[in-house]
């Protein structure tokens, strides 16, 4: 999906053009609103009730995600912050070995975003959630003065069942896991940074914003106790990820930085920018950590998806170093990979 993207859906004919203050009131505008996209565009069997609540038939273990969306810009190469919110909180879910089920969904307008601009945006939610085979099932609408927001903020909160077969814990790693990248990295933040910055490449960064679902629970269905840990590095990167276990396992981990994939003209670009790919935002990936006896298995079967082509093993779990990340750069020295201290990247998700 571009910045010009073609809707899949046409808006529907309104009698206004931008959201006001009234459209957050309760009142007549809200419900034009809402009636107009979010129910038509959204509708399934519980949504359709428009109740202050959902009611969900729920037995067994429940795992539950709760995200805030504030991306700047609100658009970018190969998404925007609709597609985004849907796709982080099912991710976040699946990463706990659960199937994604439903998703409450609040948007927090600033008054004057176009209608235009919001239907993009609903689209894309109709879009996202389509694909990771989940139901928006209960929401709200706010909107704030003009200059009191930033066009469209987004919460969500997602639940869905554990699978059976998943015991996903950081208790459970040992030393010789091995450590598995399913994607190449930095591909999100780089393209915000594209746009807040104006670079222009010899072909488009766009996002790796995707959902994760399918492939996670694919991996927890068939290889179960083999699959130790899985966690999608957005925020902070692969690098404050892998710290953050390090510290908490207080086990050493090794990486190999010949074996970090990554796209070229990623790499490119944040030696431009002075950023270290290993912390920059990911939307479309997830690290996994794995017996070492099945990781190839997992690698091989992780390429058969679209998701995964990239999956490759990139480090191990030791008992060297202990609460410690160390790289092997590919010259041959070693450098610790701490948690990144302060925010490389604001509003990037």
């Amino acid at each position: 999906m571009s910045l010009n993207m073609t809707l899949s859906c046409p808006m529907p004919k309104l009698d206004f053009d931008t959201i006001t203050l009234g459209h957050g009131s309760g009142g007549l505008l809200t419900h034009k609103l809402l009636d107009a996209g979010v129910f038509n565009l959204l509708a399934n069997d519980i949504l359709d009730k428009q109740h202050d609540g959902a009611f969900l038939n729920m037995s067994g273990q429940v795992a539950m995600t709760t995200d805030s969306f504030v991306v700047s810009p609100i658009f970018f190469p190969g998404g925007n912050i609709g597609d985004l919110a849907i796709n982080g909180t099912v991710n976040d879910l699946a990463m706990c070995g659960a199937k994604p089920e439903y998703i409450s969904l609040a948007f927090i307008i600033e008054e004057g975003l176009t209608m235009q601009d919001f239907w993009k945006v609903l689209v894309s939610i109709k879009e996202a959630a389509d694909q990771a085979g989940v139901k928006v099932v209960t929401g709200d609408t706010k909107v704030v003065d003009r200059g009191k927001g930033d066009q469209l903020f987004i919460n969500t909160t997602g639940i869905g069942h554990v699978l059976p077969e998943a015991d996903i814990d950081e208790n459970r790693i040992e030393v010789g896991d091995h450590i598995i990248l399913s994607g190449q990295m930095a591909q999100h933040g780089i393209a915000i940074m594209s746009i807040r910055d104006g670079l222009e490449f010899e072909t488009e960064i766009e996002t790796d914003s995707q959902c994760l679902n399918h492939l996670a629970n694919h991996l927890v269905s068939q290889f179960g106790q083999d699959i130790k840990w899985m966690r999608d590095p957005t925020r902070g990167g692969v690098g404050t990820v892998l710290s953050e276990l390090a510290k908490g396992t207080k086990l050493g981990i090794d990486l190999k930085q010949s074996l970090l994939p990554i796209d070229e003209q990623v790499e490119g670009a944040c030696e431009m920018l002075g950023l270290d790919p290993l912390y920059v935002a990911n939307e479309g990936l997830f690290i996994t950590i794995a017996k070492p006896e099945s990781s190839q298995r997992i690698v091989e079967t992780m390429q058969g998806f679209s998701e995964g082509q990239n999956a490759t093993v990139i480090g191990e779990v030791t008992s060297n170093h202990q609460g410690q990340v160390i790289m092997k750069s590919t010259i041959g020295g070693s450098r610790v990979v701490s948690m990144l201290p302060g925010e490389q990247l604001p509003r990037i998700c």
